[in-house]
């Protein structure tokens, strides 16, 4: 008969605890983003899918030595370049990263000893297309600097 009571008091008193937490939460101010309305500023170590990072002419620092691609255990990397007349390094023409097979280790950026790879810090990549996740970075990185 005694443990009888007892469960009740516990299971009141569990209740009244919970609902003590709920009553303070109640007036405490939302922590909730307005996501369309407002937008979260992504954090320093945030992985984002990667981006080509651009010299100060605008070209890409890549020098096509295809690491990243060897890197890369997904295998979702494919670049491609050509060795223009007169020059002496090879020149990127291609670089596509599919992102539906990235898992975002990062083993491209750290083999990059070129300074040609970063994370960016784009997060809002919601599509129902398979193709808008085929990413083509060369294009994407003449259009933010045009």
């Amino acid at each position: 008969m005694v443990s009888y009571f007892s469960e009740i008091f516990s299971g009141l008193w569990s209740l009244l605890v919970g609902l003590g937490i709920t009553f303070k939460e109640f007036f405490s101010p939302a922590v909730t983003v307005e996501y369309p309305y407002e937008t979260l500023k992504m954090p320093e170590r945030f992985r984002g899918h990667i981006q080509l990072i651009a010299d100060e002419e605008g070209n890409p620092n890549c020098i096509v030595c295809m690491m990243c691609q060897r890197a890369c255990p997904s295998g979702c990397i494919s670049l491609a370049g050509k060795k223009e007349e007169g020059q002496k390094k090879k020149v990127l023409t291609k670089y596509i990263l599919d992102f539906t097979t990235c898992s975002l280790c990062g083993s491209c950026v750290e083999s990059c000893n070129f300074n040609a790879l970063e994370f960016s810090k784009e997060y809002n990549l919601a599509s129902t297309r398979k193709e808008d996740y085929i990413i083509d970075l060369k294009k994407r990185l003449e259009e933010n600097n045009s």
